[in-house]
């Protein structure tokens, strides 16, 4: 039994689920708290850990970029209150270099796993054939990468600049969407895909996270049969696969 939890920026949730990666709990949701020092992080996790079913193991998926289980950036966390609002010098320093997956084993009290959000989104929907993307569409942009079923270094393409001296995270995020509108929004988001194309020329492209759901059915028909869309749900139900997904 897996303990799943999936870390936003905006919400925490969690469910626990068996090896064939069904539920065996509603999935519980819960606000995420700001300020986010690393103390009241764990209380959180395992506060929502508290109600659900017995689990032997967890996975956590974490916003930023994640090595070896240890924090070495984190967009959200750091911040006064919540996305988009400025950064605490205290909170970075806290955050930077936090080794979350052997904090998190010591709270939950059961072998932990923690790795990108965006790479546990990934887990619950890649073939294992092929190089295969995921991009979650969420605050801000997730990634992750997966040839032939392994899961490659983690990169930050969220933070990469786009156009106008924006980042992806900011030009495709969750602020402009409601800025934007989902027609105008998509059609961002199909600039996107295209420009992104040529640079890892993938087998399959799979569009995830909250936001997903919003893309316009034009904007779908015309990414291409090498593009799925696929639902939210697999933030949890990559818990159990992302055991045997690690690089």
């Amino acid at each position: 039994m897996t303990l799943a939890v999936d870390c936003g920026g905006t919400g925490i949730k969690a469910s626990v689920l068996d090896e064939g990666g069904t539920l065996h709990a509603k999935p519980v949701r819960v606000p995420t708290p700001y300020p986010l020092p690393v103390t009241r992080f764990l209380d959180t996790v395992a506060e929502v850990a508290a109600g659900l079913p017995a689990y032997e193991r967890a996975t956590v998926g974490v916003p930023g970029m994640i090595r070896h289980g240890v924090v070495i950036t984190t967009p959200h966390y750091v911040t006064e209150s919540g996305p988009r609002s400025k950064p605490d010098p205290g909170l970075v320093e806290e955050w930077t270099g936090f080794d979350a997956q052997a904090a998190l084993a010591q709270r939950l009290g059961v072998p932990t796993l923690v790795l990108n959000d965006a790479e546990v989104h990934a887990a619950g929907v890649v073939t294992g054939v092929g190089l295969e993307l995921v991009l979650t569409l969420g605050t801000g942009l997730g990634c992750a990468l997966f040839d032939g079923g392994r899961l490659a270094p983690h990169l930050e393409l969220s933070q990469a600049p786009v156009r106008w001296g924006l980042s992806y995270d900011t030009y495709i995020g969750d602020k402009e969407r409601k800025r934007l509108g989902p027609a105008f929004w998509s059609r961002r988001v199909r600039r996107v895909v295209d420009a992104l194309r040529p640079v890892f020329v993938w087998d399959r492209l799979y569009l995830g996270g909250g936001n997903a759901r919003v893309l316009s059915p034009e904007v779908i028909a015309a990414l291409g049969d090498d593009v799925v869309v696929v639902p939210n749900s697999a933030g949890i139900v990559g818990g159990v696969r992302a055991w045997n997904l690690r690089p």
